[in-house]
């Protein structure tokens, strides 16, 4: 088997992540008073990804012009990619200051205006509405207690 194809090249990529996702996932600690473990999810999503990539890397599919030319990326596209990065970042480092509600609102605010979503209203309330739903069920529901932050709830 030749490495020719892009997707070969791919999956031998996806296939190191997931091995590398698949150890660490067996290091998780086990807790032996629940009946679902907290490494069944990180163990599943990294077989998954594992068996994905074998599948990508023995489909041989030539690859035709149009799809080479599919791999040009616009420099909009790079810049926009990478401004979602430095937005995830900063939700991640605000995260525990400001609280789960207050930064997640802000950030999906942000990236939706990023996306080209303009009308102000129609943003605040997706994530006002998306924010407070993620926010009881985690918190109320599941009893997963989420960064309060500033806020006093």
């Amino acid at each position: 088997m030749s490495l020719h194809t892009m997707d070969r090249k791919v999956s031998l990529v996806i296939m190191a992540i997931a091995i590398v996702y698949l150890i660490l996932s067996f290091q998780l600690p086990l807790y032996p008073y629940t009946q679902v473990d907290a490494d069944v999810l990180p163990k599943g999503l990294g077989f998954l990804l594992l068996g994905l990539a074998i599948l990508l890397f023995i489909q041989n599919r030539p690859e035709t012009e149009e799809e080479k030319q599919k791999r040009n990326i616009k420099k909009e596209d790079v810049i926009l990619l990478l401004l979602t990065l430095a937005a995830l970042l900063l939700y991640v480092f605000f995260l525990e200051i400001l609280g789960f509600i207050l930064t997640t609102g802000i950030f999906l605010i942000v990236t939706m205006r990023m996306f080209g979503y303009m009308n102000w209203k129609r943003n605040v309330m997706v994530s006002l509405v998306f924010t407070f739903i993620l926010y009881i069920a985690f918190n109320y529901l599941l009893k997963i207690y989420l960064p309060q932050g500033i806020l006093p709830f």
